[in-house]
């Protein structure tokens, strides 16, 4: 897999939940959870399912952060 974006997180899908048009799709990245939604068309063209690998593929303009 070539890709532009260079944040690029394996891991281990734990739960694919999909939604009336989305899918919410939870990977375990070294026990850190990453979740991404996607619709369920891609969930199903991708064959998504808990205990597949897979990349979390990270690509962003901006980046908040906050404190308490």
């Amino acid at each position: 897999m070539k890709i532009s974006a260079r944040n690029k997180l394996k891991g281990k899908i734990i739960e694919v939940k999909k939604g009336a048009t989305t899918a919410h799709v939870r990977i375990d990245v070294g026990g850190q959870m990453v979740t991404a939604a996607v619709t369920n068309e891609s969930a199903e063209e991708l064959k998504l399912s808990a205990g597949q690998m897979a990349y979390a593929v990270i690509k962003a303009s901006d980046v908040m952060i906050g404190v308490d």
